[in-house]
């Protein structure tokens, strides 16, 4: 270990990190300042990973959960040579910067995800992890191992005072993910004073009771931190090493509040630099040392990949088949020919039934699927068929991940597997309870990644769990999400259709709400409602060239729709299904016109809040559910709300 080399990095770090955040007169140097040690032994000792080539498959990942730290992982991608320059570091948490105020997926070399808000990064390592153990288990041989890299996370206590971080770490445990290493910052301070405060857990017990190994050490003891990393690779089960530290170590006010969240300020800076040993008159100062250390360890780095593709050249000539499922893998390629359920008109069933025939299509066509249920697998239908069983400890061959009820967790490890590559993730529950992944799918949408989510029981219909299980306003605020795509399809060919357009996507999440209670597959006026629909909506029933009444609806709503037109004489009714309200919304004028004709009336039907329909018609005419459901049997709490197809024939029939 070349001891000079490493101090001179961390002291860069600290360097880099203060100037910058002082030259933005914003930003976090306690942990930057606090945790110097940790960046340059990991980048210049213990990962596996190539400056030159950061999108290397088998590299070693890092996510800094804790993500305001974010000056401590630019500093060390600089100094290690990604490409991150000294004016990409000058320019810190300025518009258009390639160091934002946060990590941000897809903006800075190097960086492999967006950790979002504090938890969420931790939780969405476990996903990496799992993807690295799936794929290693499909593809590597007995001659050949092309799969071999590891996970690192760096928290803090806010991470682990969060709800996501307890929930991911505990299915960590039990999947035994021994390619998981996480990294404890433990400074016992946060914004408001002493982590005493309000935090006094017992982290080694809380985390040896998940499942872990539990180790510790200083942070200031890179050899100490190295011996750890090896001996935590020697075990069979994740390992959280919690370093001792101070945070915002050599500023004036280190091991306190005062240096968390806030610059150091001018003469704070002064301060630290003398302290430090740095040049009192220069910023943003590197250590000849830190740049001349990576200088010649890139040369190893590339050599390891170099090395690693020479064995990836050996595996693919004695395993062509295999080598054949890893481009589809990674390339998102079809691997089987599964044909589409097939239904005709009047079959009766819920979307959910649906689904779950449609995901064991998908699942055949594309064998690089993977995912499973917050502990709702039979209500969800998100049984893979003849799939590898059940993803766990003693099965890494498994697609069906079970993930327990621990919904956030769910939705930020299905974002680890989808940024790890190589696979794509599907996470299902209730539609209610996508309220407690939100977060995690908010930072997905900002992190343009394909997640999927099947959310089943979408609306009142629900019956005897009552309101608390019945969703009002919940696809409404899920549309709500800049990048998210919500498709409620109406039928069971719709929802075909919807699982088609989930695998589509490329660069969004896509949600789709699916029916607890059954619904008949009708009859479509639009022949090539398929090609349509992919705009977001189509027609279903014309009511002629020039209708009086065009309604439009979504999910179980079109049925409805449907039955109440026969009820209601003397008018040409339109029924349009809205498969995508945001997507219809972003089609030219002509096709919107096309689609709701001329009609002089326009309404509107959603088993949910009027939010967002109010542009399309009048008050009077939005059959929507303003005010939560009732405990009862499903038709029983329609009638109850007046929300029936004979209450909107009512509606239409003014």
């Amino acid at each position: 270990m070349n001891s000079k080399g490493l101090e001179a990095t961390a002291l860069s770090i600290r360097s880099l990190s203060m100037d910058a955040i002082q030259k933005a007169k914003s930003g976090h140097p306690g942990l930057p300042l606090g945790a110097a040690e940790l960046a340059a032994v990991l980048y210049g000792e213990v990962m596996k990973h190539n400056p030159a080539d950061s999108k290397w498959v088998d590299r070693d990942r890092f996510v800094l959960s804790a993500g305001h730290g974010s000056m401590l992982l630019y500093s060390i991608l600089h100094i290690a040579g990604y490409k991150v320059s000294m004016d990409d570091i000058k320019s810190f948490r300025q518009v258009g910067s390639k160091c934002p105020g946060h990590p941000e997926y897809g903006m800075t070399d190097g960086v492999e995800c967006t950790s979002g808000p504090l938890g969420q990064g931790v939780a969405l390592s476990v996903g990496m992890a799992i993807a690295e153990s799936m794929l290693a288990a499909r593809f590597n041989t007995a001659r050949h191992t092309i799969v071999d890299h590891y996970t690192y996370a760096l928290v803090g206590e806010g991470c682990l005072e969060e709800g996501v971080s307890s929930e991911a770490c505990s299915l960590a445990g039990n999947l035994k993910l021994e390619k998981l290493i996480v990294f404890y910052d433990e400074n016992k301070i946060s914004i408001d004073g002493s982590t005493d405060i309000t935090f006094t857990d017992d982290i080694q017990k809380r985390y040896e009771s998940y499942g872990w190994l539990v180790l510790r050490g200083s942070m200031y003891n890179m050899g100490e931190i190295a011996d750890l990393v090896n001996f935590a690779k020697s075990q069979h089960k994740p390992t959280l090493i919690i370093l001792k530290s101070v945070i915002g170590k050599g500023a004036p006010k280190q091991g306190t509040a005062d240096v968390h969240g806030a610059p150091l300020g001018d003469d704070g800076v002064k301060e630290a630099k003398k302290t430090l040993g740095l040049p009192e008159d220069q910023t943003f100062y590197v250590h000849p040392d830190a740049y001349a250390y990576f200088e010649e360890k890139r040369k190893e780095l590339a050599q390891a990949e170099a090395d690693w593709k020479a064995e990836f050249d050996a595996w693919s000539k004695e395993n062509p088949d295999l080598r054949k499922m890893w481009d589809a893998f990674w390339n998102a390629e079809q691997t089987g020919d599964a044909a589409a359920p097939a239904y005709k008109v009047g079959d009766v069933l819920a979307t959910r039934d649906a689904s779950g025939k449609s995901l064991n299509c998908m699942a055949d066509r594309f064998k690089w699927l993977v995912g499973g249920s917050a502990d709702l697998q039979g209500p969800n239908k998100t049984k893979v068929k003849n799939d590898d069983g059940t993803y766990n400890a003693e099965n890494r061959m498994g697609r069906t991940i079970e993930y327990g009820i621990r919904e956030f967790a769910m939705s930020q490890v299905q974002s680890g597997i989808n940024l790890h590559g190589g696979l794509r993730a599907f996470g299902a529950t209730f539609l209610v309870f996508s309220d407690y992944l939100r977060p995690s799918l908010r930072v997905a949408a900002l992190s343009k990644l394909p997640n999927i989510y099947v959310l089943t029981h979408d609306s009142i219909y629900v019956g005897e769990d009552g309101p608390t299980h019945q969703p009002i306003e919940t696809v409404a605020a899920l549309r709500c999400i800049p990048n998210v795509q919500v498709l409620r399809p109406g039928d069971a060919e719709e929802t075909q259709l919807a699982w088609e357009m989930a695998l589509a996507s490329k660069d969004h999440p896509v949600c789709m709400a699916f029916t607890r209670q059954g619904l008949p597959v009708y009859e479509k006026f639009d022949k090539d409602w398929k090609t349509t629909a992919l705009k977001g909506a189509y027609i279903v029933q014309e009511g002629g060239a020039s209708p009086d009444i065009t309604v439009l609806a979504t999910g179980s709503e079109v049925s409805m729709a449907l039955e109440a037109a026969k009820q209601v004489s003397g008018k040409k009714i339109r029924v349009v299904s809205i498969v995508d309200k945001t997507l219809f919304e972003k089609q030219d004028d002509a096709f919107r016109t096309q689609i709701l004709g001329k009609a002089p009336r326009v309404v509107v039907a959603e088993a949910g809040c009027r939010m967002g329909w109010e542009g399309y018609a009048k008050k009077e005419d939005l059959f929507t559910l303003d005010d939560f459901g009732e405990s009862g049997p499903a038709n029983k709490v329609a009638e109850h709300l007046h929300f029936t197809a004979a209450d909107f024939a009512k509606v239409l029939a003014r």
